[in-house]
């Protein structure tokens, strides 16, 4: 991702912060407490008028800083084939994130969940120094949103309630596929390595303990499966048990 702190490339590494530094931590801890405040602040509203008025705005605020950010990236002075493009699997996630709040789309919901809560985190734990750099827009996009899908299946799962079971498993699955095919196939025509999946990213990345290319990607796809199976099966186990408990003598229901 391209910033826009005017420094060359080598200042630029020089003055970046560490990793897990000072300004890292902080930024980790911020995201901590917005995601604390957003729990809390969605629970109070849940089921009230005030929830779907909200989670609405919050969906239109969210939608309308991606463009911006989108649109930015893409004017001339800021134009670099290499990052301008939206073909990240979080710049496809603001979208979509944004649509879930808007719209509750259960399709929406569901990559949001799965791909906001693994795929995004990486980006806050292990972000390019350059993006340690602040304040500078490009600072604020990457963070704002990157903490912004974050918060999203935090409020609409633990917040306002909805559950996710095997049908939007397959689907963030099936998303994933095909957004990676898609662009890997712009990746060869452009020489480019958007969602990291033609070569390592710059700089340290939990990548780096998956092989070379393309051995981590296929793992990447097999940790996905099995990850999002885990982050499936609890809740789908929960309904079974709900609907045996419902549907035992001892809950009044005719066997």
């Amino acid at each position: 991702m391209p910033t826009l702190v005017c420094v060359t490339p080598v200042t630029a590494s020089a003055q970046a912060p560490e990793i897990f530094g000072g300004v890292h931590l902080s930024l980790l801890g911020l995201t901590a407490l917005l995601s604390v405040l957003t729990l809390w602040g969605v629970r109070r509203i849940r089921g009230t008028d005030l929830e779907a008025y909200a989670i609405s705005i919050a969906g239109w605020a969210l939608l309308g800083v991606s463009l911006w950010r989108m649109v930015w990236f893409l004017l001339p002075q800021n134009w670099d084939v290499e990052n301008s493009l939206p073909l990240h699997f979080s710049d496809a996630l603001r979208f979509i994130a944004a649509i879930a709040l808007i719209t509750r789309s259960r399709w929406a919901i569901a990559i949001s969940y799965f791909w906001g809560l693994t795929l995004n985190p990486q980006a806050l734990l292990t972000p390019h120094p350059n993006m340690l750099i602040g304040p500078s827009l490009s600072f604020f996009f990457y963070w704002g949103l990157h903490i912004a899908v974050l918060l999203v299946p935090l409020a609409l799962i633990w917040g306002v309630g909805y559950r996710p079971g095997w049908w939007d498993f397959r689907v963030a699955y099936g998303a994933a596929v095909v957004w990676a095919a898609f662009a890997m196939a712009a990746n060869g025509l452009l020489g480019t390595n958007y969602a990291f999946l033609n070569h390592h990213p710059e700089g340290a990345s939990l990548l780096d303990l998956m092989g070379p290319w393309p051995i981590y990607v296929l793992w990447l796809a097999v940790i996905a499966g099995c990850l999002w199976a885990l982050m499936t099966w609890p809740w789908t186990r929960r309904r079974f048990k709900q609907g045996a408990a419902r549907e035992s003598p001892s809950s009044g229901s005719v066997t």
